[in-house]
């Protein structure tokens, strides 16, 4: 494959990698540096890669692997969840810091889920990936990815009904 082939097969995802890889790692460098790994990874393999069905699954699979051997290394001692796609300049300022307040509450709640929970609902809520997509990227069964999905947004439902009804009653 040409680079120009390749360039045409990668680019279209290549920022959902780095959405999953941010979504994972926290910083926005950490997650830089695991797209360009993945980048490297993927044009090292550029001579086999017509042999793969879906190379965006292949290449979000392997972002996901190599984002959480990252976690697991030594080198993560300070790596934490973060998520910061939300951007919207025509609201208020009173708004914009109540969606601040809440995308920083979802984040402190998402830390705390576990890593399935946090992984299905990020592909599916976040990046939008059909069921289909997820099972096979996460190696799950549909029935297992719909309860994992139903759990993960019934827990960050609760912590924010907590959050929003403290001190109140």
């Amino acid at each position: 494959m040409k680079q120009a082939e390749f360039l045409n097969v990668v680019m279209p995802f290549k920022d959902k990698l780095y959405r999953l890889a941010k979504r994972l790692l926290v910083s926005r460098e950490e997650a830089e540096d695991a797209t360009q790994e993945i980048l490297l990874k993927l044009w090292s393999k550029n001579e086999s890669m017509a042999e793969y069905k879906n190379v965006e699954a292949f290449a979000m699979t392997m972002t996901k692997n190599f984002c959480l051997d990252r976690l697991k290394s030594k080198q993560a001692g300070n790596l934490k969840l973060v998520h910061s796609n939300y951007t919207d300049e025509n609201v208020s300022l009173q708004r914009q810091i109540e969606a601040e307040d809440s995308l920083s509450w979802m984040e402190r709640i998402m830390e705390h889920l576990p890593e399935q929970q946090k992984m299905v609902l990020q592909l599916r809520d976040v990046e939008h990936y059909e069921f289909e997509e997820i099972c096979e990227l996460l190696d799950m069964k549909p029935t297992t990815v719909r309860v994992t999905l139903s759990r993960a947004r019934k827990a960050v439902r609760e912590e924010l009904i907590k959050k929003h009804s403290y001190g109140i009653g």
